[in-house]
């Protein structure tokens, strides 16, 4: 039996074409989708589309945006056997991120792509992310779908979601995962990493979590920045989380009015979490000295994750969890965003 495959077009440039008179873009009418990608009649699954209400640049992507794009998988989650979500690439890994969270007990396939040149460009690399996108949301084992979770695909490669974060903005590869293997990786024939893939418990139903905080921040080291300048952010009024971008392996100043600050804003109830600024490795506190004294202090790890999964993850936990419950989920995996110790 064929598979169901629903595309939610969010915006960005996979949606554009160039006017046949300008130079200037202009968004494709979706439902004529198979007019620019006729490759995709040649796939074994039926394919629908559907549109946010309003398309937009991934630079403005909001929570409220991530909630009408949970909202709409939550809608059609039982008429189709995968989604493909396109959506501009600036911001796509913290959207996968998030709705990595959002969905819990996913047994679908849910694929983020997009691309770096408009589809109707010539050399465009929307129509391989798309066609190869479509093609992982449909496989099935047994009438059951094999990927079970929010992936990102792009450049011949399957990432895990909140694995993901994007590093190039003018080359075709444009997204990497430095800490965990690609899931799938996309050549002559398809390379599917089945034991990588997450197993979530089976007949468990979609919980759609649609609550996320925004009372966070996210604040990155650097040499010389000032007491003035941490203080405000750590001082802005409701925040409740903070994600904080440190050196290295988890390394941040020793001054005495860095620490200060940070044990103020805990003792006032506000999470801060260690993130590296490095695009690979992780955070391993106590390893140094410049990282023993926040670990002291309850600042928590958050390992090998990446900057996108943290405040993302802090978004999702905040609106679920308190105290010591938040403090042992974030340094756990939930959807794969954090390797097992």
């Amino acid at each position: 039996m064929s598979s169901k495959v629903l595309l939610i077009y969010t915006g960005g440039t996979i949606g554009m074409v160039k006017s046949p008179n300008a130079a200037s873009l202009y968004p494709i009418d979706f439902n004529n989708l198979l007019d620019n990608i006729s490759e995709l009649e040649l796939l074994n699954c039926k394919i629908q589309i559907i549109s946010l209400e309003t398309p937009i640049d991934s630079s403005n992507i909001n929570t409220f945006h991530w909630v009408e794009i949970a909202g709409l998988i939550e809608e059609n989650y039982k008429y189709y056997d995968g989604f493909v979500v396109l959506h501009g690439t600036d911001t796509m890994s913290y959207s996968a991120s998030a709705l990595s969270f959002m969905l819990e007990n996913l047994q679908k396939p849910v694929i983020f792509t997009g691309s770096q040149l408009p589809i109707g460009d010539l050399r465009t690399d929307a129509k391989e992310n798309l066609i190869t996108s479509v093609q992982l949301a449909s496989l099935k084992k047994d009438e059951i779908p094999v990927i079970k979770e929010v992936c990102l695909y792009f450049e011949y490669k399957l990432f895990r979601g909140n694995r993901s974060t994007k590093i190039n903005a003018d080359h075709f590869k444009a997204f990497a995962s430095k800490n965990f293997p690609p899931l799938a990786t996309s050549g002559v024939r398809i390379n599917l990493r089945s034991d990588l893939l997450l197993n979530p418990a089976v007949n468990s139903d979609l919980l759609v979590h649609k609550d996320l905080s925004t009372d966070v921040a996210l604040l990155k080291l650097f040499p010389g920045i000032q007491q003035t300048i941490i203080s405000s952010i750590l001082d802005t009024e409701n925040l409740k989380g903070v994600v904080l971008e440190t050196y290295g392996s988890g390394n941040a100043p020793t001054a005495k009015w860095f620490l200060d600050l940070i044990e103020k804003a805990i003792l006032n109830g506000i999470y801060i979490v260690n993130v590296t600024q490095c695009s690979g490795g992780k955070v391993e506190m106590g390893h140094y000295a410049t990282s023993a004294k926040m670990q002291s202090l309850g600042v928590i790890s958050a390992s090998d994750m990446t900057t996108e999964a943290a405040i993302t993850k802090m978004m999702f936990l905040l609106s679920v969890r308190t105290g010591l419950d938040f403090k042992l989920a974030f340094k756990n995996s939930l959807r794969g965003e954090i390797s097992k110790n």
